[in-house]
């Protein structure tokens, strides 16, 4: 189990990723708890638009909260980051379009701008994160050289 959180051997990319994911994980994660757990609180602060729901808050909850530990997983077992990137980074991109489409029946006018941050945040994690677990050029993979041999 430990040889999946080890760092020994990653470039700087990577760990700038993994920090990448860590910090967005434990975002998700709070924001998420905060739906979950007190659902009044977080559409009185953050869902101003009528009408409550309190079922759907606390599913939007549930998710961002499975969104948040993918991230933190992903951290965790190096393996595992990159996809784990790329599902959160797909989710917060649908987020961003809901909130242009729906952006006439409430909530922030800046919401579209900080999650717009939140996903270019994410796209520089899988890129430095990409960049950072590619094999280097003349590098032999699984007994194969670069001839193909």
């Amino acid at each position: 189990m430990t040889e999946g959180i080890s760092t020994g051997g990653m470039r700087p990319g990577s760990w700038i990723a993994r920090g990448i994911a860590l910090v967005t994980g434990v975002w998700y994660l709070a924001v998420g708890a905060w739906a979950f757990l007190a659902p009044a609180s977080f559409s009185g602060s953050v869902a101003t638009f009528p009408p409550y729901n309190q079922h759907l808050v606390h599913d939007a909850g549930a998710f961002q909260i499975g969104l948040g530990l993918a991230l933190l997983l992903g951290a965790a077992a190096r393996a595992a980051l990159q996809p784990a990137l790329l599902a959160v980074l797909a989710a917060s991109l649908l987020h961003v379009a809901s909130h242009l489409e729906d952006r006439a029946l409430g909530g922030h006018p800046g919401d579209p701008v900080i999650l717009g941050l939140l996903c270019a945040l994410l796209a520089t994690g899988f890129v430095l994160e990409r960049l950072a677990t590619r094999p280097a050029r003349g590098t032999v993979l699984h007994g194969v050289g670069e001839d193909g041999r």
